[in-house]
């Protein structure tokens, strides 16, 4: 006799895992998550932009993200896109008083990295994307955060949606983009977005099971001196990395754990000898970068794989 059960249990469509792909905001360690990402395309034979249905990131990630989602660009052309030469084109003319480290200008005018994007992604505009892509930005005259992404804000341009989520305040200057809103870097309230990406994505994919793979862009676990500390003022907190501690992104990701389990995969560790600066292209600091991300294979890897059954 036909078990009733089984007939419409057979009916009923299966659940489809959606998978989500969150970057980190770090200025040039967010090269070790391509680095990373390519040994995974190496051993599964096929392309970060196949493997995932949605990319989400913050500064530096974001640009990965809008690099894979509007371009499918692999792993290999993002190693190109990150190349010492084009770091270059985006830092250039420093207004940095190295002296006395006051600073009354963006470090860098960003003019050279606008137009290293330009050559990227032309005139995009986000709704062009080949899969749904978000990117993280703050808005300073709402003072609120602001999500740009291929489904929300379509009309927007690539170029205006990168250049303000990676417009980190000190290094770069605030970001006026297509509809007259003034933006910063999106890093100054999630540099982690995996959260964001977990919440649009249920909201995207209604029904289906979602898993994140979240990839980091290292730890700073460089100890500050506590009672010195309580002596500083806005200069010295400078000189000792007040953006890197405000960026930091560890709660969000004990948050993400609590949240998803085991739907949850974060690719992280210690920076190590990596510069904590965000801006350091020396040809040592972008090798360590380069081995921070083999390291996270090594150490990652298989279960990365496992995770997203490739």
């Amino acid at each position: 006799m036909l078990d009733i059960r089984r007939f419409f249990k057979n009916l009923t469509p299966s659940k489809k895992t959606k998978f989500i792909l969150s970057f980190d905001g770090g200025g040039v360690r967010a090269i070790a998550a391509i680095v990373f990402l390519k040994q995974l395309e190496i051993a599964s034979g096929k392309k970060i932009f196949d493997i995932f249905d949605f990319f989400i990131g913050t500064s530096a990630g974001g640009i990965n993200a809008l690099h894979i989602a509007a371009l499918e660009a692999s792993c290999f052309e993002l190693e190109n896109f990150w190349s010492k030469e084009n770091l270059s084109k985006t830092m250039t003319k420093s207004f940095w008083d190295n002296a006395s480290f006051l600073q009354t200008k963006p470090k860098y005018d960003g003019r050279g990295k606008r137009e290293l994007l330009l050559e990227y992604f032309k005139d995009q505009s986000l709704g062009e994307a080949k899969k749904p892509v978000a990117v993280l930005a703050y808005d300073v005259e709402k003072r609120k955060p602001r999500l740009l992404s291929s489904y929300k804000s379509p009309g927007i341009k690539i170029v205006s949606a990168a250049s303000a989520t990676s417009a980190a305040p000190i290094y770069y200057s605030t970001q006026e983009i297509d509809d007259g809103s003034w933006l910063i870097d999106g890093g100054i309230v999630a540099n982690n977005p995996s959260l964001l990406g977990y919440s649009e994505a249920k909201k995207l994919f209604p029904g289906s099971d979602i898993k994140v793979l979240s990839i980091g862009t290292g730890i700073n676990r460089r100890k500050i001196n506590g009672a010195n500390s309580s002596k500083w003022g806005a200069l010295n907190w400078l000189r000792h990395d007040i953006l890197g501690i405000m960026l930091e992104s560890s709660m969000f990701d004990e948050i993400a754990r609590d949240l998803m389990g085991n739907s949850y995969l974060r690719v992280n560790s210690s920076t190590g000898l990596v510069n904590r600066r965000m801006d350091d292209t020396s040809d040592i600091n972008l090798e360590r970068i380069h081995l921070m991300g083999m390291d996270w294979w090594s150490e990652f890897g298989e279960d990365v794989t496992e995770f997203l059954n490739v």
